[in-house]
């Protein structure tokens, strides 16, 4: 089981250099495999959209809450960390250019030595898709040409070219490409059977939020008919889960066959972060389970 953390928002000052440099080398010490950071490039406060990991239909995330650019805030991580992995959980694909995306993050797999997982969804919130310029009604076809595009982008072919109904190019070429071979991990995140379908299609991992056991093991399938669809093997999609310090819930998401557990980190200080972070470990070891082992 790996064991990815997600910082203190809205507990602590994630945007300050000093904490976030601290809490990245902290989370690398006490033996965490990644950290994860959440994107919502505006806040809409007056949001009518019902937030569907919360039964109240609001996101924990308010516009009090600042949430940093994600890229340049793993991109300060990495600058400060040696094998720390570091993972977007999830950026909102439909709202970026797939081609100046492509080359951010094939600079920061460069940058970082091969530590990025970028993990994407499609979003939730109507409003600031509108704020952006986005299409809400088109998000989950225009990420799939996103994932498309930056796969072509980073293939090996001299030039690369994509014609779609939303992206159309032909022969450039996108350099740095990232060190990870087949370019840096995409990660699907999302709760519905089109997510699961998505990551079966194009996905290396899958992040399925909020959903229970039995829902898993349904989504589970889900990706498992896609992939296959897709001449992909199924058990090369890496699961990501979001978990707390239990070992009877952890040796559960072993059994289920998810690969890693995502923890949040909801303590402000650094020495209480880095109890917490290590209690999650200590669950693990007491459910039975190594550690950072599984897929790479």
């Amino acid at each position: 089981m790996k064991f990815g953390v997600i910082p203190p928002y809205g507990m602590a000052a994630v945007e300050d250099p000093v904490f976030a440099g601290d809490f990245c080398r902290a989370a690398e010490q006490a033996g965490m495999e990644s950290v994860w950071v959440v994107e919502h490039t505006v806040m809409c406060p007056d949001y009518t959209s019902r937030y569907p990991y919360d039964r109240s239909g609001r996101s924990p995330f308010n516009e009090n809450v600042p949430q940093p650019d994600p890229l340049l805030w793993l991109a300060w991580a990495a600058a400060h960390t040696e094998t720390l992995r570091l993972a977007t959980g999830v950026m909102i694909l439909p709202q970026r250019n797939p081609l100046i995306l492509a080359k951010e993050l094939a600079t920061l797999d460069r940058l970082s030595g091969g530590r990025l997982m970028a993990g994407f969804g499609v979003g939730w919130v109507r409003e600031e898709a509108e704020a952006l310029g986005c299409d809400f009604g088109t998000r989950g076809r225009r990420a799939d040409e996103c994932i498309e595009v930056m796969r072509e982008l980073w293939g090996e072919q001299e030039t690369a070219s994509y014609h779609g109904s939303f992206y159309e190019f032909e022969r450039v070429v996108s350099r740095p490409r990232p060190v990870q071979e087949g370019g840096v991990p995409l990660v699907i995140g999302g709760h519905s059977e089109a997510a699961a379908r998505r990551a079966g299609r194009y996905g290396d991992g899958f992040f399925p939020l909020g959903v229970s056991m039995q829902r898993l093991a349904e989504l589970r399938e889900v990706l498992n008919d896609a992939a296959r669809a897709a001449g992909r093997d199924p058990a090369r999609v890496e699961i990501t889960c979001v978990g707390v310090a239990d070992p009877a819930l952890l040796s559960a998401y072993a059994e289920a066959g998810v690969h890693r557990t995502v923890v949040a980190c909801l303590v402000p200080e650094l020495d209480a972060a880095s109890s917490a972070m290590q209690a999650a470990l200590s669950a693990a070891r007491e459910a039975g389970l190594p550690l950072n082992g599984g897929l790479a």
